[in-house]
């Protein structure tokens, strides 16, 4: 690992240097080679479905670790939507002339060595690659043993790619070694890596985070609020409620918890809950839903606090948007959080006070993504509030550095 390292901070200086042309064309490449070897990428991928199987994987992870045609191709999208982005390496913002007469501004550059551990979807092995390299970075990627011939394969073809284009074969590597170890030694060398980004379940970020000497890009939960205040247009806010819960269940951005204010409550509530019971979701109330909705059961104080990832949705009548936004803050992991109003001032009230990476007005909760930002693509979402918050792509994959412009300036 510490050979690994190595090669990979030479790599990154070199990645600092490249021009957008270089790097997009590498992309591209990679896109097309991803679409040729599509045969290859399936009877590699067959090999770890099938040891997954023998290994009684569950379904939710089969499908996460299964390559098809069609999910090969939007892969090689993915890589192409990169490169189609404006490359935020050497950008200079904010440029004042100062009374001493120099000028200062700030430069955009590369974090170095990205290192990313991530579980069973052997697409973040392409979609990590791309936004490093679009970026300006080198990357270490530590993918799940139960997709290693996946990852393996997809690395070569990154690897003819980064050929074709010139640049750093040790630009992109992707570890062969399913020794647990390796986790624990990459997240202790910041010597060698300037971040760590961990992409599976809590247990993996947790153990990411606590053993880290490296800096952490990361998010830990996703229990996600959506409010709706006592001004709500009750046809908007039903189409959000359902949306923010059932569109997916299994998602970081999916609603956990309904706030609803008291004097709307008996308009929305019942009609809610007949979707949600044909969709087969479980509700769980406070007493006061409770009272409104018959037969469903109490929640407790650990449902406020727990992501489901499941059909379950836990309810709870608010007095007002101040006990809304109170409870927000107690019981958020800080990822998304959303108001259906039509009241400005307390849209603003909202969004100026709950303490989120992402705050919404009327729109559903599962908008919190890179793709559905504009970012192109994410490599996480971040609720922690330095360097990078929300949805992270290539901006959130550099920082900056203060630049002066002078003639001959002496203080």
């Amino acid at each position: 690992m510490q050979d690994k390292g190595k090669k990979a901070r030479v790599a990154a200086r070199e990645m600092a240097k490249a021009d957008s042309g270089t790097k997009n064309a590498c992309l591209f490449a990679l896109a097309e080679i991803l679409i040729n070897e599509t045969r290859s990428l399936l009877q590699a991928n067959a090999e770890d479905m099938r040891s997954g199987r023998a290994a009684k994987l569950d379904a939710a992870l089969l499908d996460r670790l299964e390559l098809n045609e069609d999910r090969i191709a939007a892969m090689a999208d993915g890589v192409k939507q990169v490169a189609n982005l404006a490359d935020p390496v050497g950008e200079i913002t904010d440029m004042k002339m100062r009374p001493s007469g120099i000028q200062v501004g700030k430069m955009r550059v590369p974090l170095g060595v990205v290192g990313i551990i991530y579980e069973s979807r052997p697409n973040v092995t392409a979609d990590a690659a791309a936004l490093c390299l679009k970026s300006g970075n080198a990357a270490i990627l530590r993918g799940g043993s139960e997709a290693m011939n996946s990852n393996q394969a997809i690395a070569r073809c990154i690897e003819r790619a980064l050929g074709a284009a010139g640049l750093p074969e040790d630009a992109v590597q992707v570890l062969d070694i399913t020794d647990r170890r390796t986790v624990g030694e990459m997240v202790a060398m910041p010597e060698f890596i300037d971040v760590i980004i961990p992409r599976g379940g809590k247990g993996l970020v947790e153990a990411v985070s606590k053993n880290a000497r490296v800096p952490v890009i990361k998010h830990l939960d996703g229990i996600c609020h959506v409010y709706i205040d006592a001004a709500a247009d009750i046809e908007k806010a039903i189409a959000v409620a359902v949306n923010a819960k059932t569109q997916r269940y299994g998602t970081c951005n999916t609603m956990e918890t309904l706030l609803v204010d008291k004097l709307i409550a008996e308009k929305v509530l019942p009609r809610l809950q007949d979707i949600y019971v044909e969709a087969g979701v479980e509700l769980r109330g406070c007493d006061r839903t409770r009272k409104i909705l018959k037969d469903i059961r109490p929640a407790t104080e650990e449902d406020w606090r727990t992501e489901y990832l499941a059909p379950i949705l836990s309810i709870k009548i608010v007095d007002n948007v101040d006990q809304a936004i109170d409870h927000v803050n107690t019981y958020s992991s800080a990822h998304t959080d959303a108001i259906i109003t039509e009241n400005l001032s307390r849209a603003r009230q909202f969004i100026r006070e709950v303490d989120s990476s992402s705050v919404m007005v009327n729109a559903s909760t599962r908008f919190a993504d890179g793709y559905e930002y504009g970012l192109g693509a994410e490599i996480g979402i971040s609720t922690d509030k330095f360097h990078a918050r929300g949805p992270v792509g290539l901006e959130g994959l550099t920082s900056q550095k203060w630049i002066v412009f002078g003639d001959g300036n002496v203080r």
